[in-house]
Parts: C-alpha cells; sequence; structure tokens
C-alpha cells in the first residue's frame, strides 16, 4: 500500500461538480492499493500517518502529529500510484488491486484512522474526481508499507 501525504492548509474532492470531501488543516492522503496488500498494510500506514511528527510546534519544528493538532484527513484512492513505469513508455497497472479488494482496503484504512480519532473525509473511489489542495509547505511524504 502506497500512500502519498500532503500537508495541507485545506483541500476538497469535487465529483460530478459537486463537493464530496473538503478538510481545513490535515492531510491530503493518496492512498494506493496493490494486488498484494492486506489489512496489516492499512494497520502499518494509518499508525504511521497518526503519530508523524510533521507539524510545525511552537518553535517552528517539525514536532507535532495530525493528532496533537487536531488536523482532519482527507483520503483519495489513487491506483495509478501503483503503476510500473519500468518498461514502455504507457504504464502498466497490473499491481493494481482489482476494484473490490482496493475498495475493501481503502475502506478499512480511513475506518483504521478515524479509530485513532482523526476526522476523515474522502473521495469516492472509482470515480473521475478533482481534487484541490493548498499545500502547507510543501511537505509531501511518500510512505510504502512494504518499506515497514
Amino acid at each position: 500500500m502506497i500512500a502519498v501525504i500532503q500537508r495541507a492548509k485545506r483541500g476538497s474532492v469535487t465529483v460530478d461538480e459537486k463537493v464530496i470531501g473538503e478538510i481545513n488543516h490535515g492531510f491530503v492522503i493518496l492512498l494506493g492499493v496493490t494486488d498484494t496488500d492486506e489489512e496489516v498494510d492499512a494497520n502499518y500506514l494509518s499508525e504511521k500517518i497518526a503519530h508523524l511528527r510533521v507539524f510545525d510546534d511552537a518553535n517552528g519544528k517539525m514536532n507535532l502529529s495530525i493528532q496533537d493538532v487536531g488536523g482532519s484527513a482527507l483520503v483519495i484512492s489513487q491506483f495509478t500510484l501503483c503503476s510500473d513505469t519500468r518498461k514502455g513508455r504507457r504504464p502498466s497497472f497490473i499491481h493494481a488491486a482489482p476494484p473490490e479488494k482496493g475498495n475493501t482496503l481503502y475502506e478499512y484504512f480511513m475506518n483504521q484512522l478515524k479509530s485513532k480519532e482523526i476526522p476523515v473525509e474522502s473521495g469516492e473511489f472509482g470515480a473521475m474526481m478533482e481534487v484541490d489542495l493548498v499545500n502547507d509547505g510543501p511537505v509531501t511524504f511518500v510512505l510504502d508499507s512494504k518499506n515497514s
């Protein structure tokens, strides 16, 4: 499971010209689920993200977690994170999870964040989405559960 985490001043996701999820201050998380991912991968990433100290403290040092600052998470499914671009010019998505498995683990991941008392908003799995984001920093991290 791959997560691109962007510290955000605000973010929103729109489907069919309707805003379906939005946050102020927190993380916009693009989440890719691979065909080999299981709940243990979602558990690892949700735990890591909940406690990752990347928000500024009173001294301007990245020393606080999303929980410490009362931030929210906007989680957006992004199967293209699982692409293989090593050969040719067209990405292969053979390692992306099938839709049913991908959606199940996407929902599970969000529930894990919620269980850590992080407010969660989301996109719509499998939909064409417009994502608006105001980066804070910018501060961006890529986490891969296979590198735990």
